[in-house]
């Protein structure tokens, strides 16, 4: 039961750090794989099962991007909504660019640390044990890390303003 609910927050985690479907399923897949093999070492203190889950779907992803980049750039995912209108979906499509464009513009370790506390939704307890860091350091990392979104947003907007 805790693999069925973990497998869609892992899946969607691994399809943004990852460019095609399928290797974001090969790694969830690979950390399906590890975790059983490991359950051992599961212990009840720190963040508990999702961010010991997250902790091993990181290292999978982070060995997966090391084998592409010795083969080359891939895809880039889109993430806009099919079924939308055409306006809206041209709307969406432009704001999800926007916002792409200034997330890939900030740090790796920010990327990863919102990823992990907004997308993911887990504790700062949890991200904190998943990165080895304490959760006021979480939290106050994220708050910096927001804020540097946002000034990179407006910069992206101000850019499409003036183009």
């Amino acid at each position: 039961m805790l693999f069925r609910r973990s497998y869609p927050k892992l899946l969607a985690y691994a399809a943004r750090r990852l460019p095609t479907d399928v290797q974001a399923k090969d790694a969830v897949g690979e950390t399906m794989t590890r975790a059983v093999a490991h359950i051992g070492r599961l212990r009840h203190d720190g963040g508990g099962f999702d961010a010991w889950m997250y902790g091993i779907i990181r290292h999978v992803v982070v060995d997966a991007q090391r084998a592409m980049a010795k083969e080359g750039p891939g895809p880039v995912p889109d993430v806009a909504d099919w079924r939308a209108e055409p306006a809206d979906h041209t709307v969406q499509r432009e704001d999800a660019a926007e916002v792409r464009a200034a997330f890939a513009r900030l740090s790796d370790a920010d990327q990863e640390l919102l990823e992990l506390r907004v997308v993911a939704e887990l504790s700062a307890e949890e991200v904190g044990s998943v990165l080895g860091r304490r959760p006021g350091a979480v939290r106050m990392a994220q708050s910096r890390a927001l804020l540097r979104l946002r000034a990179l947003l407006g910069e992206e907007r101000e850019g499409r303003a003036s183009a």
